[in-house]
């Protein structure tokens, strides 16, 4: 899981467009961008909307949506309803959760099981280790890490669909959504901005990005894929509408203890966070999935990763890693279907 502001260098630039609707040919739209902090990072919204006023005050909305999210499913603050579920740990009775808690916990659930448990929700007490050994410079000990495991595992989460309730079965449980919360986020966000009339946009939680109908007259957003080494210009690109986009890495979030690098994510079924250097960049269908996926996926490391996005309708993975001195690359079998031409007038996106 990411414990941390996950690492998604991406650049977006406009490309790509679907037919426009009448009242879009007959109304100019012009370019807007607003960036505001949220969950730890910048959220960017660039719309294309018919005049400043309707620009600003559906972004506006668009942020408030997000802020809703971030109180809600904070790990960090202790009124957030996250928090409180996980105070109940071991719960005496099931919770009754909102609607936007419910359908995150419910996708965090199903992302896990694509992923063979290297998505998990659950880890939470792990990652509080890791969070310690960043600050201090020491690894989690082996007991430490074999104490917090006991509280980990996604059948400890219990969800009753009919009633919209979750139980949490083990003592000390703590839930984490820092590999999903960013993404549902930029979707929210996305729909609030349709509902406004706005439904050529680009919504990106740092890296975590949701996109709709492309900027007028293309065919879509072309979004660069972060390269492995941050200071280097993104060299691959998508062209892409209507899907999320997320990459987790460890070029950026990372900590070396001892000599060893250790990444920002962890894998849960282990305890330990990763010490591949690599970057891993999925398109779904929207970005929930996505940013859940793009974790699951560099948690399971090239070849069950790769297997992983070509089980999955709309979905696609770029994996580039450097065991050595070398560079490896790794593509699902859909990501020529989003590869965009490579060349030079990408605009980056802020991390």
């Amino acid at each position: 899981m990411k414990f941390l502001a996950p690492l998604l260098l991406l650049s977006a630039t406009i490309g790509f467009a679907a037919e426009s609707s009448p009242a879009q040919r007959s109304t100019a739209l012009s370019r807007f961008e607003f960036t505001e902090a949220h969950m730890a990072v910048d959220f960017r919204i660039v719309l294309y909307a018919p005049n400043e006023v309707a620009a600003k005050e559906a972004a506006a909305a668009a942020f408030a949506r997000i802020k809703q999210i971030d109180e809600m499913m904070s790990d960090y603050k202790a009124d957030s309803e996250l928090s409180k579920l996980s105070d109940t740990s071991p719960s005496p009775a099931p919770v009754h959760l909102s609607d936007d808690l419910w359908r995150v916990l419910n996708r965090a659930k199903e992302a896990s099981q694509q992923t063979s448990g290297a998505f998990d929700c659950t880890v939470g007490p792990i990652v509080k280790l890791w969070r310690r050994a960043r600050r201090t410079g020491d690894v989690p000990s082996p007991d430490a890490v074999a104490a917090a495991r006991k509280a980990v595992g996604d059948g400890f989460l219990e969800l009753d669909r009919e009633k919209q309730t979750a139980r949490l079965l083990q003592p000390k449980m703590r839930l984490d959504l820092g590999g999903i919360a960013k993404g549902y986020g930029s979707d929210a966000a996305l729909v609030v901005l349709k509902e406004r009339g706005i439904s050529r946009a680009l919504v990106a939680g740092s890296g975590d990005i949701a996109v709709g109908d492309p900027p007028p007259g293309k065919k879509g957003w072309r979004i660069g894929v972060a390269p492995l080494e941050p200071s280097n210009p993104p060299n691959r690109y998508v062209l892409v509408a209507d899907v999320g986009v997320s990459t987790s890495g460890d070029s950026l979030q990372h900590v070396e203890i001892a000599g060893r690098r250790y990444s920002h994510v962890i894998d849960p079924r282990t305890g330990i966070a990763l010490t591949d250097h690599c970057s891993v960049t999925v398109v779904a269908p929207n970005a929930t999935a996505s940013d859940a996926l793009s974790t699951g996926i560099s948690v399971l490391g090239p070849k069950e990763g790769i297997a992983v996005a070509d089980k999955l309708p709309g979905t696609a993975a770029f994996i580039v890693r450097k065991p050595g001195e070398k560079a490896e690359s790794y593509e699902s079998s859909r990501w020529r279907r989003f590869e965009a031409p490579n060349d030079s007038d990408g605009q980056k996106l802020p991390e």
